[in-house]
């Protein structure tokens, strides 16, 4: 952490990257990172750069960055485990690299990296990064970073919270934000996803040992007026089903593969997702499949996978 801030000290311009499709952790930590160097910075010229997204846009804006060349400047990458996820591709550009991340280290890319994977999210890392430091926190970052925190943990819920998780929680609801109202921006998400998480509850198939699945297909997305990042708020759904131990969303994309976002109770299924150009956590990881009989693979080794603990 300290090597990382010596570094910052050392540029004029920081510009800020993090993953395609982002979540409240990817936003939270982008966007509270920025707001601390700029509170501590002032004279710094201080960016987030990516695409903007509109079911997330209470977690706030990126920044237009002109230039198309990065040289002489800082690029941070935050909550992005390998280089193909970095939304906007300039950052290959940039002078010098730091990666601040909480996902296994598969790709360790960058000059300078701060990966723990014990940390609930990448939120809760740039916090502890603040604190140690003694750098000074905004309501605004603070506010930022408490909401990814939440959503990586999905509310406190994940075995990846710790008491270190709850401490650091804790340290930034002493800022004046309405935590009330953020959770229920959170939590909130339109009619049109209701009816997709009513069509996911219909249609779930569930196999006997535990694993369960459902395949939304573009003429689905089309009939609902669902994005693909919109499918993102029913991921947890199949989870709530006592039988379900593990689970996997096929979304289909324009070009006919398919985005697989996998999760599970307590079984490990990054080694699963990493077999299918993929990886992630141990309990919440993605992967592609590229044909419906891959489909099937993923849903065997998810089956496979249960069975073979169980024993």
């Amino acid at each position: 952490m300290q090597d990382i801030l010596e570094k910052i000290k050392q540029y004029d311009e920081v510009i800020i990257h993090r993953h395609q499709h982002p979540d409240p952790d990817a936003l939270g930590s982008q966007l509270g990172l920025r707001d601390i160097l700029r509170t501590n910075f002032p004279e710094k010229k201080i960016s987030a750069v990516g695409f903007d997204e509109p079911s997330l846009a209470f977690m706030g804006k990126m920044d237009e960055v002109i230039a198309h060349d990065f040289s002489g400047k800082l690029v941070i990458v935050t909550d992005t485990a390998n280089t193909p996820r970095i939304d906007d591709a300039r950052y290959e550009t940039g002078d010098f690299l730091i990666k601040i991340d909480h996902h296994p280290n598969d790709d360790a890319y960058g000059d300078l990296r701060l990966v723990d994977t014990t940390a609930s999210s990448a939120s809760e890392i740039i916090a502890n990064f603040a604190f140690e430091n003694e750098l000074q926190v905004s309501d605004e970052a603070a506010k930022r970073l408490y909401a990814g925190i939440v959503g990586d943990t999905g509310r406190f819920l994940y075995p990846a919270t710790t008491a270190k998780t709850l401490y650091t929680a804790a340290k930034l609801a002493e800022h004046d934000f309405d935590r009330a109202g953020l959770m229920r921006e959170i939590d909130s998400f339109d009619m049109k996803i209701a009816r997709l998480q009513g069509y996911v509850y219909e249609n779930l198939e569930i196999a006997p040992e535990g694993a369960a699945r459902i395949v939304i297909t573009q003429d689905l997305m089309k009939s609902h007026d669902i994005t693909d990042s919109e499918t993102s708020a029913i991921v947890s759904a199949p989870g709530k089903i006592r039988e379900i131990e593990s689970w996997a969303i096929f979304v289909e994309q324009p070009d006919g593969h398919y985005r697989v976002r996998m999760r599970s109770k307590v079984v490990t299924i990054n080694q699963i997702a990493k077999q299918h150009a993929g990886g992630g956590h141990p309990l919440a990881s993605g992967a592609n499949s590229y044909s419906l009989a891959e489909n099937e693979v993923i849903f065997q080794a998810l089956r496979d996978n249960l069975v073979a603990f169980k024993k």
